[in-house]
This record gives structure tokens, C-alpha cells and sequence, in this order.
């Protein structure tokens, strides 16, 4: 078998599936990518077990249709050094070789049997099927994935929750300390149905989607979901388990309302984070007649740091304690000018928003406060 491709083609979505496969395998065939040629079209394929992702290109030429795997770190390393050029894959079953040449030279890898790669697992009959934006489920999953935790007594917070019911689909996050909500208000079913996408599928499609257009297709059942993208298709294991109740930790009621510039807020923290205690990170919002003061302090090492900047608030003075590296993570994934803070009692959560909303969207934030000692 022969075909030939482009070369910076090839090393893309090798790139792309090479995330997709383990340093450490339970079957070695699990190293490999899965190459099949199918009416003149290459399919490739990588794998986990969990996870398995799948791509088209277009060849250039093809001589017949067949299958074989080829270990990704040699051929992906090979690649990826290659300019933009054809690159062409002679293929000889018999002697389980792969002869891969190009303008300046060639190389020669071994190659396996496609039939012992693992089948990807089948979505049932009875799928609950969703349609949504490209570029909208790609700022979901960036706005969401930092919030996921790494608890393996509730493995059902490490994913992220699709909540799918007659008003809008919600895609949650937390850790237990932090929360994000976002209510995509124009995608809705009088069937509910939900599924939690473990963090590594959430990756991967992170950094797969990008700027593309079009529709993202997700059918899923109790077990599995499959994902199906403008550039291939990623199916993957579900966390099973029952998510929390993530609407009764959210305030309903939170008078007070601080709005302030981000990236002026994100600045000062980051200035005077690097002074708070190690191992509580603890940042003090006070916050009085349009002004936010910061305070951190580390007593042990004689630190300290304090810095003010202007706010409109509307409420009664009041100093609450937030962890400063989540608060920094939380405005980092936000992409407005200015946040509101919207605050209850320096023990009751505080809520951060965009001042404007994405439209059809309403996205949340929640931060857990921290005690502080007057």
C-alpha cells in the first residue's frame, strides 16, 4: 500500500492526537496511532481506552485502501521536522515495515496489526443528542476546566457537569471551593438529561476546537459520549455518579455589589499575592465608600502588602477573606472589562460576574470566603 500527504498536515493532527495517548500503556498497541486508508481518504485514530480520537485528511494520491499502526513518538518526532512538502508511506505488510520518504530522505519504522487496536466504545439506540456552537463550547470548557478538582473520594467533581433541562444547558464546575456555572439560555429540552465530561476529553477539545465554525454534535448515553467536531470525533467513558446540587450553594440574595475594572483588579492581586501566608494564600477585601483595599500579611516572615484602587459600591462596609490564587484564576478566565462582585457577609459565598453577558449566556462564578481575624 502507498499514499502520499502533506507533511505539516500530518504532523497537525498527529500533534493533536499524540495528547490523547499515555506514557505508560496497559496494552502496548495503546503507543501506537491506528492509520486507515478508506476511498481515498486517511482516518487516523488514537487511544487510551477511555478516551479515543479520531481524524480525516485528504491524500494526495493512494494506490488502495488498508490499515496498520505505527508507534507515535519516533514517527511523530520525524514529522514534526519536516517543512511543508508530500511525504509518502510505503507500506509493506508482509515484512511489517513502513518506508516513509520525502524530498531530502526517508525512514523506515515497524509496523503492527491494526486488528489488535481496541473498537471505540458504541453510543446506545436511546442517545440524548446536542447541538451547540463551536465557538461556544469552546469558551465553556476554557471557563470551566479550572474549576474541576482532583478528589479521588468524589471522582464525580474531576469532570465537567452538563446539565441538560427544559430552561437552558448548564456547564458546571467545581472543586468544592470555587464554582462555575454558565446557562447557555438558547439550548433547552423538555427531556432532561445530563452527563459529566472527565477532564482529559474537556483537554483535548480545549485545545482541538480553537477558531472553527459550525456545529459541535455530543450524543451520549448513561456510559459514554461521543463528540463529533468540524476535524474528527472524540468518544470517551463518562464519570458516572449522581453530581451535587449545585444550585442550593449559590446565593440567591447578595446586596451588595461591587463593580470594578478586571484587569486592574488582576494586577493587584498578582502584586500582592506574593506576601500572603504559604499555606493559606489568604487575600482581605475591604471594601468602603468606592474604594477596594487589599491586604495580605505574613506574619512568620514579616511580610506584608496593602493596595487600593477605585470601585462603585453600593453597600454597607465590609472586610471578607478570599483565597488569592483562585481569585486570580477566576478573573483570568473571564474575558470582560469589568467584573461584579456581589457579596452577602464576610461567611457567605461571593458571587463574580461579567458586567455584560455573552449572548444567550449567563455565566457565575462563586468563591468560597476564607476567616479572616480582625
Amino acid at each position: 500500500m502507498r499514499f502520499t500527504l502533506s507533511s505539516t498536515a500530518l504532523a497537525a493532527r498527529l500533534s493533536a492526537l499524540g495528547r490523547v495517548i499515555n506514557s505508560k500503556n496497559s496494552l502496548p498497541i495503546l503507543g501506537d496511532f491506528l492509520f486507515e486508508v478508506v476511498d481515498g481518504a486517511l482516518r487516523l485514530t488514537a487511544s487510551d481506552s477511555e478516551v479515543v480520537m479520531q481524524t480525516m485528511m485528504e491524500l494526495n494520491e493512494t494506490d488502495s485502501d488498508g490499515r496498520f499502526c505505527v508507534g507515535n513518538h519516533d514517527l511523530l518526532e520525524a514529522v514534526k521536522g519536516i517543512s511543508e512538502q508530500p511525504i509518502t508511506f510505503d507500506i509493506d505488510q508482509q515484512a511489517n515495515i513502513a518506508k516513509i520518504s520525502y524530498q531530502n530522505g526517508m525512514f523506515s519504522l515497524p509496523v503492527e496489526n491494526a486488528d489488535e487496536f481496541p473498537q471505540p466504545q458504541q453510543i446506545g439506540e436511546q442517545a440524548t443528542i446536542i447541538n451547540i456552537p463551536t465557538q461556544v463550547l469552546a469558551d465553556n470548557i476554557n471557563r470551566s476546566l479550572f474549576a474541576t478538582a482532583q478528589d479521588e473520594l468524589r471522582p464525580v467533581m474531576n469532570g465537567i457537569y452538563f446539565d441538560l433541562t427544559p430552561d437552558c444547558l448548564a456547564v458546571v464546575a467545581s472543586d468544592g471551593h470555587k464554582l462555575v456555572r454558565n446557562k447557555i439560555l438558547n439550548i433547552k429540552s423538555e427531556q432532561p438529561a445530563s452527563f459529566i465530561l472527565p477532564k482529559k476529553p474537556a483537554s483535548l477539545l480545549k485545545s482541538v476546537l480553537g477558531k472553527q465554525g459550525g456545529d459541535v454534535v455530543i450524543r451520549f448515553d448513561e456510559r459514554n459520549a461521543e463528540i463529533n467536531f468540524e476535524d474528527g470525533v472524540i468518544v470517551c467513558r463518562l464519570i458516572e455518579g449522581r453530581y451535587p446540587n449545585y444550585n442550593s450553594v449559590i446565593p440567591q440574595s447578595n446586596p451588595n455589589q461591587l463593580t470594578v475594572d478586571r484587569s486592574g483588579l488582576l494586577s493587584a492581586l498578582r502584586r500582592v499575592q506574593p506576601f500572603s501566608n504559604d499555606s493559606s494564600n489568604l487575600i482581605r477585601f475591604h471594601v468602603e465608600n468606592g474604594t477596594l483595599q487589599l491586604d495580605a500579611e505574613d506574619y512568620d516572615f514579616s511580610k506584608t502588602a496593602t493596595e487600593r484602587m477605585a470601585c462603585d459600591y453600593n453597600g454597607m462596609p465590609m472586610s471578607i477573606g478570599f483565597k488569592g490564587s483562585s481569585f486570580i484564576e477566576i478573573l483570568s478566565n473571564f474575558e470582560c472589562q469589568e467584573v461584579v462582585i456581589q457579596l452577602a457577609d464576610p461567611s457567605r459565598a461571593g458571587l463574580v460576574l461579567p458586567s455584560e453577558q455573552p449572548a444567550d449566556q449567563d455565566v457565575l462564578m462563586l468563591m468560597m470566603p476564607m476567616l479572616i481575624n480582625d
